[in-house]
């Protein structure tokens, strides 16, 4: 019998592909946090289990499979171990994470008057700092839907209404905390948006196609300088005239701010000395750097 499978289940395996570990074993996996019940699943111990016996229960799994890790060598029983071990510190942590209810007026109001409600991005903002107070070294929040092919007029002001007011909240809010100058904080997506329009051409709903040649991302904090404009288009706004930036170089610059040398930060896999930049020329954007 053939499976049916849905737009929408092939959209949610596609986006979780969002917090994989690429070509880095499965452990280093980002952990996903659930918009809807509780942020991750299975954070209570069963009835009866308190987390001193929670904590012998994971020392001898951890015994058997580090037995089975010296007999078949398998990176994946690396992965269980460390899974097993984070759902411990997740217990206590999360719960901790999502609680924002001493957070002050004043803060809630940097995010915006959706930042109680979780799933929203001013949540996620305002989660994102709390993942970074607590030493978290890398955080995404994915905003979908920005695919504007048609009903423009209509959409992005929504995606703006959510992003804009909650980007501000939180350079803000890391600013007044002493945390801007060691977090990097990256804006983007994937490519642009044509000048031109494209769909019905109605004055109320027209859209614009996908546009890789030239688009816009900024930056802002550790290792970057503020109020800078780096890279120019045409008058048409198709073809970049001045300064262009590769995704290499975007790269190259981020590591460049972690303190990393891109060229020299290598992995080994299928044979081959994997680099974030390739194996093209890329070099940090000196323009933007403080």
């Amino acid at each position: 019998m053939t499976p049916r499978w849905s737009a929408k289940r092939d959209a949610q395996a596609l986006y979780q592909r969002l917090w994989s570990a690429g070509f880095l074993p499965t452990k280093h996996a980002g952990v996903a946090l659930r918009a809807q019940g509780d942020p991750v699943l299975y954070l209570n111990d069963p009835p009866g289990v308190d987390k001193d016996v929670r904590r012998d229960m994971l020392d001898g799994l951890d015994q058997l499979n580090q037995i089975s890790f010296e007999r078949f060598r398998d990176p994946e029983i690396n992965t269980r171990i460390a899974q097993y071990e984070m759902a411990f510190r997740m217990q206590s942590s999360v719960p901790d994470l999502v609680d924002i209810s001493r957070e002050s007026k004043a803060t809630l109001d940097l995010y915006g008057p959706e930042v109680t409600l979780p799933g929203t991005f001013a949540h996620s903002a305002l989660l994102a700092r709390r993942l970074a107070e607590r030493g978290v070294r890398s955080i995404e929040i994915f905003h979908r839907e920005w695919d504007h092919h048609g009903d423009l007029t209509r959409d992005l002001p929504l995606q703006c209404r959510d992003v804009d007011h909650a980007c501000h909240g939180l350079i803000a809010d890391l600013k007044n905390r002493g945390m801007l100058d060691d977090t990097l904080v990256v804006w983007g997506g994937e490519f642009g948006r044509t000048v031109y329009c494209q769909g019905k051409l109605a004055r109320d709903n027209y859209g614009r196609d996908h546009h890789p040649r030239c688009f816009t991302m900024w930056m802002a904090g550790g290792g970057i300088k503020g109020g800078t404009v780096y890279g120019e288009t045409d008058d048409f706004s198709y073809n970049v005239v001045k300064d262009p930036v590769h995704i290499r170089d975007i790269n190259a610059t981020i590591l460049h701010c972690l303190g990393i040398d891109h060229k020299r930060l290598t992995y080994k896999f299928q044979g081959l000395d994997q680099k974030l930049t390739g194996v093209e020329e890329a070099n940090p954007v000196k323009g933007i750097l403080a």
